[in-house]
């Protein structure tokens, strides 16, 4: 290294300002000793030692105030550190180039520092983004000043292949000989990153890299296209160059190439913001947008248009590309039409090579099924580990307010669970939908039939604690949700110990086994074996008495194919022995989440969990029926066996709530209602509940977390306001037919009037408004159902989920005459002047229309009270929301932190 400058006024090509590189061979070089300010900053500390090596041991010292006698290790040896240049100075160091980390308000008193204090200083890097435009106009003014070629700001530096040197930022990133492999093509880059993926790229077409420049893309570029340009004609080992160009700036406008070049111009979409997004300089006006730049770069070199595979316009002169992946077959056909062959045989291509590859049970078409290929080392091993690894693990944060399992789009106010839209629940049966609330995905044909055998095995709560504590609650004149409560809480971790020990064990034992479908044949000879010989799993899988639900006979009869009911079933016979209930249950908890457990869907926790989320679904619907309508052969009139062979789940919960089995109409329509209140997103108070009860026992150590309990924070946090509430509809509508003489709430044949009855409602809620508001009452009632926070302010408004559950039903030819009436009334209201538009008829009508229309008949004769008629209607609620609340305890358990839903004391306010 020498302190004279290689030219000390510059070189003529620039009369106007001074530039001291006049070849790219001179831009790092294998002379230059570098100092690096900040050194012991985030980035330099990751950075700067992998330059050092790279480039043979280029940087002599470091700067950082404060931090005077600290080293910076690397693999050749420490790099000292000083509290400023004067000090490394005074240490003997000797260095021609200063690389800048520094935050941005302090590189220009550090520039001037360096530039001041070391006068054998000839380039300076910055690194640093968002310097002060003011700041930078200095820096320019006193580098220029003292004959120093600046690079940046908001650059990552300067490599040479040849030399193998690295001066600046992280070009080539932590294995810079991977990219910047010695060849004939120069690469200049408004973008660091780019500027690698450049290098890398044309190394599929055979073409190594002599210099790798980022210039920067902030309003200043110091050493420019231009400057580049000149340096790149100078210098022999360039046969070409390639370029990547941001919108913004008349820096190439006027550049006359004297070899060939390709240009990358991206930025297209830039053209219609009003402000910079991305690099500080890609802010374009009218003549500098990336559109005006392809026409600059296709007149220099005589082309009419894009390169592109299907169009491949170039010339001898150069091509311009707007996808970088088109640069490497851009650059050799221009090669080409200069006799110049690439620098070596082409490595590797641009084709995706996937790691790993998963389409979730999607057919895709061909070409977007890529193979996956084998990692590199030493990701290659880790990845052999990972996939031995069964399930998804997710990632522990605060799950206060926020759920992985539901949302509710604010717009729409469409809730989503697992992305299922309710409206897309509502047409699914509710034990579908309770399979998908805990394995993420519907059921097939098999895992239904499985699904509708297990449920009903279970419903029957005759002679069981559960019932027992429910009827005393019921008699106390506790609400639905009470009721339930108390039959949940004897659903505790002791009742499906055994079931969540074998579902463990099936996963384990058929781990790795490439079992893909539990609906398919598959041989399980070798997992037999495996149970033969441990005595231990032996005990739990096989059992000395056999279950006595009657679950294998219900699974025979509804001919359904298993591999885990096969195996447990083949383990007993070899053994000797039987199939206990708990080993049945896991069996076809296992069947109904193997798919998505080994698509890394599910987590183990969320299988192993399931036998437990089962019972407490058939304890649900058995506890709220009352004692004397179960005994133990028969659930509300129904042999058990006969709920096991022949009934969805759906019918029986159907039967539950009304005593009768439902026709096709009636079990469609009651699907629908459970499906359209699965849930309303984590923010509504029923999810609140499971997720504050699992928070509070510790989601950290999935094991402890008592599931029963999250579901009485579901039951405990539903009321007469939450859930109860859809009796004041219903309750409405009563008021209104009860005298009318409806028969069939089918039938359009009804004979009512329905304007006529929604006229005179309207007058009489007007004349009720008027006297209320004359008297300031401003908290008088609200007509139930009509108008929504969201679907107002038009001529006439809809709520999107009532209309489509109105379409639905006419699709089917289904009447409703509440629902009519609900259209005809708010016609009404704004006909009469109540209402200054048409009101929505929101979703809550649509679930009471629905169970109003199912409840009239035995309403109608007496059959059933308001008081009833009102519990029917709490608790269809929380049949429905128990979906959402089975996803809610899942996902917080699973991704939640321990006590997360609480709220700071600094949020909670003191009312005096």
């Amino acid at each position: 290294m020498t302190e004279n400058k290689p030219y000390p006024n510059g070189i003529d090509a620039f009369p106007h300002f001074y530039v001291g590189i006049n070849s790219l061979e001179e831009l790092a070089t294998s002379e230059d000793r570098v100092c690096v300010l900040n050194i012991l900053g985030n980035e330099s500390r990751t950075v700067t030692p992998v330059s050092h090596v790279y480039s043979g041991g280029n940087i002599v010292c470091g700067t950082m105030p404060g931090r005077a006698g600290s080293v910076l290790k690397t693999k050749i040896g420490d790099i000292p550190v000083y509290n400023s240049i004067a000090e490394a100075l005074d240490a003997g160091h000797k260095f021609n180039v200063a690389i800048v980390y520094v935050p941005p308000s302090g590189v220009k008193d550090s520039v001037i520092e360096a530039v001041r204090m070391n006068p054998a200083i000839n380039k300076v890097v910055i690194l640093t983004e968002k310097v002060p435009l003011g700041d930078t106009r200095i820096i320019r003014q006193y580098c220029q000043r003292h004959k120093v070629d600046l690079f940046g700001a908001n650059c990552l530096g300067i490599a040479d292949a040849h030399h193998h040197i690295r001066i600046g930022g992280a070009l080539g990133g932590n294995s810079p000989e991977e990219s910047l492999v010695p060849g004939s093509i120069a690469v200049f880059s408004n973008s660091g990153n780019f500027t690698t993926t450049m290098a890398t790229y044309i190394l599929t077409a055979g073409w190594g890299s002599t210099v790798s420049y980022s210039s920067g893309k902030d309003v200043y570029i110091h050493f420019a296209a231009a400057e580049f340009t000149h340096a790149f004609h100078n210098d022999d080992r360039s046969k070409a160059a390639i370029m990547y160009i941001e919108p913004g700036g008349y820096y190439e406008e006027d550049i006359e190439f004297k070899k060939p070049v390709v240009a990358c111009i991206v930025g297209r979409w830039k053209a219609k913001l009003t402000r910079a997004c991305g690099h500080a300089g890609a802010m374009a006006g009218s003549g500098d947008n990336a559109e005006e730049k392809e026409r600059w770069f296709m007149k220099k070199f005589g082309v009419d248009n894009i390169y592109t595979p299907d169009n491949p316009v170039c010339s001898a002169k150069g091509a311009v590309v707007i996808n970088i992946a088109h640069l490497p077959e851009a650059l050799t056909a221009v090669m080409k039409a200069n006799g110049v062959e690439p620098d070596f045989a082409p490595r590797g291509d641009l084709s995706l090579k996937p790691w790993l590859g998963n389409n979730q049970g999607i057919e895709l078409p061909k070409n977007l099924q890529l193979p996956v290929v084998e990692a590199i080392s030493p990701y290659n091993e880790q990845l052999a580990l990972l996939s031995k690894q069964l399930g998804i693990t997710y990632p522990r944060q605060t799950m206060k307010d926020a759920s992985g399992a539901s949302m509710m789009d604010p717009k729409t106010q469409v809730s989503k669970l697992y992305g299922i839209s309710v409206l897309d629940s509502a047409l699914h049966s509710y034990e579908d939908n309770l399979v998908m609330s805990l394995v993420q995905k519907y059921p097939d044909e098999n895992g239904r039939a499985l699904a509708n055998v297990v449920l009903n095995a279970f419903v029957n709560q005759n002679d069981k604690s559960t019932l027992i504590a429910a009827e005393a609650s019921r008699v106390a004149g506790n609400s639905p949700n009470t009721v339930l409560s108390s039959a949940v809480a004897i659903i505790g971790p002791n009742t499906a110990n055994i079931a969540r020990s074998a579902v463990e064990i099936l996963i384990n034992l058929f781990n790795g086994s490439e079992l893909a479908d539990p609906s398919e044949s598959f041989d399980f000879n070798a997992q037999i074996k495996t149970v033969l010989a441990d005595e231990e799993i032996k005990s739990i899988l096989v059992s000395k008495q056999a279950g006595d639900s009657g679950m294998l006979d219900a699974i025979k009869q509804r001919n359904v194919k298993s591999v885990f009911i096969d195996f447990v079933k083949e383990l007993a016979k070899q053994n000797n022995g039987e199939v206990s209930d708990d080993v049945i249950i896991a069996a076809i908890s296992c069947h109904l989440g193997w798919k998505e457990l080994i698509q890394k869907r599910l987590s183990t926790t969320n299988l192993i969990n399931m036998p437990w989320h089962l019972r407490i679904f058939s304890t649900i619907i058995g506890a709220s029926v009352a004692a004397n309508q179960q005994d133990a052969s028969t659930f509300c009139g129904i042999s058990n066996r006969e709920l096991m062979n022949s009934w969805s789940f759906t019918e029986t919960a159907y039967l539950a709530l009304l005593g009768i089995r439902p026709d096709e109409e009636a079990l469609f329509a009651f699907s629908v209602l459970l499906g359209l209140i699965v849930s309303n997103g984590p923010g509504t108070i029923s999810a609140q509940g499971p997720k504050g009860a699992v928070s509070a026992d510790g989601p950290e150590v999935p094991g402890r977390v008592q599931i029963n309990k999250a579901y009485i924070g579901f039951l405990t946090h539903t009321g007469y306001a939450h859930g109860g509430n859809g009796y004041e509809a219903i309750e409405f509508l009563i008021k209104r037919f009860k005298v009318s003489g409806l028969i069939e709430p089918g039938s359009e044949g009804h004979g009512l009037d329905l304007s006529a009855m929604a006229k005179e409602y309207a007058l009489e809620y007007k004349a009720y408004k008027t006297k209320a508001k004359a008297e300031g009452n401003l908290s008088y009632a609200k007509i139930p159902c009509v108008n929504h926070p969201v679907f107002k302010n038009k001529d006439v408004n809809y709520d999107p989920r009532e209309v489509f559950v109105n379409d639905l039903f006419k699709q089917r030819g289904a009447y409703n005459v509440f629902l009519e009436f609900y259209h005809e009334l708010v016609q009404s209201l704004f006909k009469t002047g109540v209402s200054k538009n048409v009101y929505c008829v929101n979703v809550d009508a649509v679930i009471a229309v629905i169970l109003l229309k199912i409840l009239w008949t035995p309403f109608a004769k007496g059959e059933i009270t308001d008081t009833a008629l009102e519990s029917a209607a709490f608790t269809t609620f929380l049949f429905g929301r128990t979906i959402g609340s089975a996803a809610e305890i899942e996902d917080h358990i699973n991704r939640g932190r321990n006590m997360d839903t609480r709220t700071a004391a600094s949020k909670c306010s003191f009312v005096n």
